[in-house]
C-alpha cells in the first residue's frame, strides 16, 4: 500500500470504521512501521476512541516524546491523561503547549480540566472560545450546561442545554438535560422541542423522578402516570416507580 493509499485509510479508520477495527488496523500497520509517527498517533486516537484511554495513553506518551511531536498531540496526550482520572497531569501537559495554539479541542480541554479545579471563570471562557471554533457546537454546549448545572447554576445550564437542541435537536442527551435543568427550578412542563412520543415518555420519567426527588410526590406521580401513558409500549421503570411510590404512601 503506498503513502496515499494508507493516509486514506487511515482517514477512513478514524473517521467511519468500527472503533476496534480500527485498533486492529493501527495496531499491525505501525507493528509493521515503527517510524511512522502518523500510525502511532491513529492507533493512539483510535484506542481512545475505543474505550481504551489507559492504553491510548500509553502510546501518545510516545508519540510526543518524539521529536515531530506536534502541540495536537500534546492536547490529545491532555485529553487521555483527562479520560484516565489523572487530571493534575492533564493540566501539567496542557501547560507545556504555548497559549499561543489556538484549537477547538485545546479549549473544550481546557475548559474540562478548569472545570475539575473548580476554576468557573477560566472554564466559562474556555467552553465559551471552544463554541466559536467548531461549526458543530452542540456537544461543547451541552458539556459546558453540564457544568452550570453541577455548580447550581440551572437557569444557565437551561439556556445552554436549549441551545444545544438547536444546533442538534436529535440530541436525547441534551434534551435529558434541559427537562433537569428545569426540573432544578421545579419547572416540570416539557419543554417546547422537538421530540418523539418515545422521547417524550423518557423526558417526563426523568421530570417525575425530578420531582419526587425534591419533594413534589404529587408532582412527580403525575409525570410518572404520564410517562406510562404516553410510551407506546409497557414502561417498566416508570411502572416499577409508580408501584413504589404507591407503596411508600399506603405505608
Amino acid at each position: 500500500m503506498n503513502a496515499v493509499d494508507q493516509a486514506t485509510m487511515s482517514e477512513i479508520m478514524l473517521t467511519v470504521g468500527e472503533p476496534q477495527e480500527a485498533v486492529n488496523y493501527f495496531a499491525r500497520t505501525s507493528a509493521e512501521h515503527p517510524d511512522r509517527i502518523d500510525l502511532q498517533r491513529g492507533l493512539a486516537k483510535s484506542l481512545v476512541r475505543n474505550g481504551q484511554a489507559s492504553e491510548g495513553l500509553k502510546v501518545w506518551d510516545k508519540v510526543t516524546a518524539s521529536p515531530d511531536a506536534s502541540n495536537d498531540d500534546r492536547v490529545a496526550r491532555a485529553e487521555a491523561q483527562m479520560r484516565t482520572g489523572d487530571w493534575k497531569g492533564a493540566r501539567a501537559t496542557l501547560n507545556t503547549i504555548p497559549p499561543t495554539f489556538e484549537s477547538y479541542d485545546r479549549y473544550r480541554i481546557e475548559a474540562m480540566v478548569a472545570d475539575s479545579e473548580k476554576n468557573w471563570k477560566k472554564a466559562d471562557s474556555f467552553y465559551d472560545t471552544a463554541a466559536g471554533l467548531t461549526t458543530r457546537p452542540a456537544g461543547i454546549l451541552n458539556n459546558w450546561g453540564f457544568s452550570k448545572l453541577s455548580r447550581g447554576d440551572a437557569p444557565g445550564a437551561e439556556k445552554l442545554f436549549a441551545e444545544a437542541i438547536t444546533y442538534d435537536p436529535t440530541a436525547f442527551t441534551s434534551k435529558n438535560n434541559l427537562v433537569l435543568a428545569r426540573a432544578a427550578q421545579r419547572k416540570y412542563d416539557m419543554p417546547v422541542i422537538e421530540m418523539t412520543q418515545t422521547e417524550r415518555a423518557q423526558l417526563l420519567y426523568t421530570a417525575g423522578l425530578s420531582a419526587i426527588k425534591q419533594g413534589d410526590t404529587a408532582t412527580g406521580q403525575s409525570l410518572l402516570q404520564d410517562a406510562v401513558d404516553t410510551l407506546p409500549t409497557y414502561f417498566e421503570e416508570a411502572a416499577r416507580a409508580l408501584a413504589a411510590l404507591g407503596e411508600a404512601r399506603q405505608g
